[in-house]
């Protein structure tokens, strides 16, 4: 049996999440999937999250075991590979055995693969999965680590968690340019028994912060030892002022080499000429990452900074984010807002 690693990433929604996938989709030796999880959430809206553990918990374990029956319970007809959320960003779903257009060893674009590989059988995700010696989940829809102690016990499966975090105000903002595809999922961590909602209040913000700490310091402070070694922090500010060598820590703590490709695709997809426009907000697009960082100082109202903070207060104090007490701070750009975190 061949040796493969699984690597979960762990994040809330509009972290940067997507941007990190793409920095571990792009490398040949992985397979990757975007936010299985979508599946069950999309399917059993009517639950609470905290209900839906077990369900996301499973389809996780399944996709890192290759065994892509599991979808079978939430994508009625399933027909082809274009049947599964966000399919075209994983670049082994657009290369052999799962598409003939495109190679696994070259670099791929969403928009290509899109056009050419959605009508393939839905049989050759699984095909696909058992050709590579990595695989690599990129899942928000988990807010409490212990659920996964199942799957770091299994020898088997050899997971690493990557938890990636952001500042809850840059988070706040990005959410707030996409209310609509966001609702439904805002019901489901408020528990309004399928009501979709708009979190203008900041609730469901404000529970993914909480989720957010407890993780850390569950997996960083009082881990239990089979976790020992696969838990990783990465904030993503770190990552966007220093992409390369953050993406070589988080290749060396998945045991994988960075060759000169990837190292050229890195520095250009986080140094476009700009933010991205709102349009882009669910795809990973070349943009100045450090600019997209730090734009909400430039675009939030300060009133929404400050209520931003009240939910999320132990989080921005966890992960050293920097308080705004005024709108003269906020918009101070010589004072840094985010402070030295050392993460081990």
């Amino acid at each position: 049996m061949k040796a493969t690693w699984r690597e979960a990433k762990c994040c809330s929604w509009r972290s940067g999440s997507s941007l990190v996938g793409q920095f571990f989709n792009q490398h040949p030796d992985i397979f990757y999937m975007m936010e299985p999880a979508w599946h069950v959430w999309n399917s059993l809206s009517q639950y609470s999250a905290r209900v839906l553990h077990m369900a996301v918990r499973d389809i996780v374990r399944s996709v890192f075991n290759c065994d892509m029956s599991v979808f079978n319970a939430y994508i009625k007809n399933q027909e082809n590979v274009s049947d599964l959320f966000q399919w075209y960003s994983s670049k082994a779903l657009c290369s052999p055995p799962a598409c003939s257009s495109f190679s696994r060893f070259n670099l791929t674009n969403e928009t290509a693969c899109k056009n050419l590989c959605g009508n393939y059988p839905f049989g050759k995700v699984e095909e696909s999965c058992d050709k590579y010696t990595h695989i690599v989940v990129k899942e928000v829809r988990i807010f409490d680590i212990t659920v996964l102690y199942p799957l770091f016990k299994d020898p088997s499966l050899n997971l690493k968690i990557i938890h990636l975090v952001r500042d809850p105000r840059a988070v706040g903002k990005s959410r707030g340019q996409a209310p609509r595809a966001l609702a439904g999922d805002n019901g489901i961590v408020l528990d309004t028994n399928g009501t979709k909602i708009n979190d203008t209040n900041y609730d469901v913000l404000r529970k993914i912060c909480e989720s957010q700490v407890n993780m850390y310091q569950t997996a960083h402070y009082k881990p239990p030892p089979f976790m020992k070694g696969k838990y990783m922090l990465v904030r993503y500010e770190d990552l966007v002022r220093n992409p390369l060598t953050k993406v070589k820590e988080m290749y060396k703590f998945a045991n994988l080499n960075l060759n000169d490709q990837l190292i050229e695709w890195i520095y250009n997809i986080t140094h476009g000429k700009g933010p991205g426009k709102r349009r882009e907000a669910f795809k990973t697009t070349s943009r100045n990452a450090l600019n997209v960082a730090e734009v909400w100082r430039h675009v939030l109202p300060f009133k929404k900074v400050r209520q931003i903070q009240d939910a999320c207060r132990e989080a921005l104090a966890t992960f050293m984010y920097q308080f705004m007490n005024s709108e003269e701070e906020q918009k101070n750009f010589a004072r840094d807002f985010i402070l030295p975190m050392e993460i081990n």
